[in-house]
C-alpha cells in the first residue's frame, strides 16, 4: 500500500472526530465513542496492531481519563469552596475596582494568571482554574472556556516547569545517532537550549498578539454587537499585556533555558499589568460588559452560571487577601512540588506510585502518581479554605457534591476520548510506524523544501491527537529533525524546525479534545465541545501560519520574504477583525 493511501487511512480517526464533533455538532459524549471504534478498527484490521496492544492502550487511556477527571474535580471543588464561603464575591468586587471592563478582566485572569498556572502545572490546569473563576465573576460559561482555551498556546511550551522541552523534545532526540552525528562536538544539553531559545523567540513574536485576538474573539461571539472591533479598542492595553509577558519570557528562554519562561514571565507580567490597570493606563474610552443574563444565548450558559453565590456565610465579610489566599496557595504549592527536588521525589517515589508493567504482555505500562497530580493540591487547598474561611459543614458538603457531579459529566466523553488517542499513538507494528508518524511522513512528501512552513501544523496535530504538547514533542521531534536534514538543513536549521514542532504543539492545545472537554466540564457546559473547537480554530490557525512563516524566515536567514509574509499574516488577521462589525443574518447561521 502506498504512503499516500496509508496517510489517508491514518487521517481517518482525526476526520471522524472533526466530522461528528465539529461539522455535525455532536456532543463529545456521542462523537468520541464513534471515533474510538473507528480508530480501534483501523489499528486492528489495517495496521495489524495486536489485540493485546489495543486493549492495553485502552486501559491506559481510561487511567489517564480518571486522572483528568480528578483534576477537574479538584479545580471545581476549589472554586465551589470559595463560592460557598462568599469569598468569590470579594474577588468579583476586587476586579471591579481594578476595572469593570470584561476585556481587562479576561486579560488579567486568563492570559496572565492562566499563563502563570501553566508555567507551574501545565496539562490543562490553567483552563480548569481560569474558566470557572471567570464564570464566577459574571462571564457566560462558553466565553470563559473559549478565552481560557485561547491562552493555552504561548505559555504551553514552557509549561509545568519546561516539561514539553525537557521531557518531550529531550525524549524524542536524546541519544539518537542522527542527532549526535549532526551536532558534532556540541553537547546535547547545549543543543536543547538552542531549541528552547528558538521556541521562546517564535512564541514571543506570535504570542504577543494573543491577548488582543482573545478579547476580539470574546466581543465578536459574546458581545451585544457581535463585533471584533469592540475587542480591538483595547489594543493598547492588550499589547502591553502581551509584551509584559513575552519579552521577559523570551529573554529567560534564551538566557536560563526552558524551566521558567512561562512561570516568571507571567509573574512579571502581572506585576506590570495589574498596577497599570489600576492606574487607568492604556485603557479604552468605552467599558465592555456582557448583555443582561436574560439576553444570553442558551448555548452560552453552563450549570455554573445557574448557581447562586453564597453572600452570607454568617454575615461575615472576607478580606481580599483572604479571598485570594486559596489561589495564591495553589500557585505556591504547584511551584514547590515542581521545583523542590526533595518534595517532587517524595510525591513521585516508588512507595506512592501506582505501576502496572507490561499490561496484557503488550509492553505498555500503566503508571500513576496521584499525590503529584494538581487535583491533589486543589483538594488540600480546598480543605484548608474550609477551615480558613470558617465554613459550615452543610455549605462544604454542597461544594463537594456539586464538584463530584461536574467531574462525572466530564467522564462521559473522556472515558472514550483518551483511549482512542492512546490506540492511535500505540498503533505501531513490525511493518508500519504508528499512525501519527505515517500521517506526518505523508505530509512531508507534499511539503518538500517548504517543510518549515508545515512543521507547526504537525505539532498542532500531535497535540490535538495526544492532548499534550509534551506527547506531541515525544512523537514528532525526531521525525521533524530527520525531515529537516532530508531537505538539506544544518543542525541549527533543524533546531528551528524542532522548535516549530514545539510551538505548533503548544497551539494545538487550544483545540485538543480532552482540554476542551475538561474545561467545559468545570463550568457545567455540556455538549458544546464542537462549537468551542470551531471558534478556537481561528486563533490556532493564526498561530501555526504566523509561526510557519517566521520559522521559514529563520531557516533562510537574513531579512527575507518570509518575514514579510509573517507580517502580512498578522496584518491580515487584524484587518479582517477590524472590518467585521455587527453580525449579519448569514454570519449568525454560520456561527450557530
Amino acid at each position: 500500500m502506498s504512503i499516500g493511501m496509508l496517510s489517508f487511512i491514518a487521517l481517518l480517526p482525526i476526520l471522524t472526530v472533526f466530522l461528528f464533533l465539529v461539522v455535525l455538532k455532536w456532543p463529545a459524549s456521542r462523537a468520541m465513542p464513534v471515533a474510538l471504534v473507528v480508530t480501534a478498527a483501523i489499528a486492528l484490521f489495517v495496521w495489524g496492531t495486536k489485540m493485546n496492544v489495543v486493549a492495553a492502550a485502552s486501559v491506559n487511556g481510561i487511567k489517564t481519563a480518571i486522572e483528568i477527571m480528578f483534576i477537574v474535580f479538584g479545580a471545581v471543588l476549589l472554586l465551589n469552596t470559595v463560592k460557598e464561603s462568599g469569598a468569590i464575591e470579594t474577588i468579583r468586587q476586587g476586579f471591579i475596582h481594578i476595572s469593570p471592563d470584561r476585556r481587562i478582566q479576561a486579560i488579567i485572569i486568563a492570559w496572565l494568571f492562566g499563563s502563570f498556572i501553566e508555567g507551574a502545572a501545565g496539562f490543562g490546569t490553567p483552563a480548569a482554574i481560569a474558566a470557572p473563576l471567570l464564570v464566577a465573576i459574571g462571564f457566560p460559561a462558553m466565553a470563559a472556556v473559549l478565552v481560557a482555551l485561547i491562552i493555552q498556546s504561548t505559555p504551553v511550551s514552557f509549561g509545568a516547569i519546561g516539561t514539553p522541552i525537557l521531557v518531550g523534545v529531550n525524549t524524542g532526540l536524546a541519544n539518537q545517532e542522527a542527532v549526535m552525528k549532526a551536532i558534532g562536538d556540541m553537547e546535547f544539553t547545549d543543543y536543547l537550549l538552542q531549541i528552547a531559545a528558538n521556541v521562546g523567540l517564535i512564541h514571543a513574536l506570535v504570542g504577543t498578539f494573543i491577548p488582543l485576538i482573545m478579547v476580539g474573539m470574546m466581543t465578536r461571539f459574546f458581545g451585544k454587537n457581535r463585533s471584533f472591533r469592540e475587542g480591538l479598542r483595547v489594543w493598547k492595553f492588550a499589547l502591553l499585556a502581551g509584551l509584559a509577558f513575552t519579552v521577559p519570557y523570551a529573554i529567560i528562554a534564551n538566557v536560563l533555558g526552558p524551566e521558567f519562561p512561562s512561570l516568571v514571565g507571567a509573574l512579571i507580567g502581572l506585576m506590570i499589568v495589574v498596577p497599570a490597570a489600576k492606574a487607568g493606563l492604556f485603557m479604552p474610552k468605552d467599558t465592555f460588559d456582557f448583555e443582561k443574563r436574560s439576553e444570553w444565548e442558551q448555548d452560552w450558559i453552563g450549570r455554573l452560571n445557574n448557581e447562586q453565590v453564597n453572600l452570607q456565610q454568617g454575615n461575615k465579610r472576607i478580606s481580599l487577601l483572604n479571598a485570594w489566599f486559596p489561589y495564591v496557595l495553589v500557585a505556591i504549592l504547584l511551584v514547590i512540588t515542581r521545583t523542590v527536588t526533595e518534595v517532587k521525589t517524595f510525591l513521585t517515589g516508588e512507595s506512592v506510585t501506582i505501576l502496572i508493567d507490561n499490561v496484557f504482555n503488550s509492553g505498555i505500562a500503566i503508571k500513576s502518581t496521584p499525590l503529584y497530580l494538581p487535583g491533589t493540591i486543589f483538594l488540600v487547598v480546598s480543605l484548608i479554605t474550609y477551615v480558613l474561611h470558617r465554613m459550615d459543614a452543610k455549605s462544604y458538603k454542597k461544594a463537594f457534591s456539586d464538584s463530584f457531579k461536574t467531574a462525572l459529566s466530564a467522564g462521559s466523553a473522556l472515558i472514550f476520548a483518551v483511549p482512542m488517542i492512546n490506540i492511535f499513538i500505540n498503533s505501531k507494528t513490525e511493518e508500519l510506524a504508528s499512525m501519527p508518524l505515517v500521517l506526518a511522513e505523508g505530509v512531508s512528501y507534499i511539503a518538500g523544501s517548504a517543510w518549515p512552513v508545515v512543521a507547526p501544523l504537525i505539532g498542532a496535530l500531535g497535540a490535538f491527537i495526544a492532548g499534550s504538547n509534551t506527547f506531541s514533542n515525544m512523537m514528532f521531534s525526531l521525525f521533524q529533525f530527520g525531515t529537516a536534514e532530508s531537505i538539506g538543513l544544518s543542525a541549527s536549521g533543524a533546531a528551528v524546525v524542532v522548535a516549530l514542532q514545539a510551538v505548533g504543539g503548544a497551539a494545538g492545545n487550544m483545540i485538543c479534545v480532552h482540554n476542551v472537554v475538561a474545561a467545559s466540564a468545570t463550568v457545567g457546559l455540556v455538549g458544546q465541545e464542537g462549537n468551542l473547537i470551531r471558534k478556537a480554530l481561528i486563533p490556532m490557525t493564526y498561530y501555526i501560519l504566523a509561526a510557519g512563516m517566521l520559522g521559514m524566515g529563520l531557516v533562510v536567514g537574513g531579512f527575507n520574504i518570509w518575514f514579510i509574509l509573517y507580517a502580512v499574516v498578522v496584518a491580515f488577521i487584524f484587518f479582517m477583525m477590524s472590518n467585521r462589525g455587527k453580525t449579519t443574518k448569514a454570519e449568525k447561521q454560520i456561527s450557530a
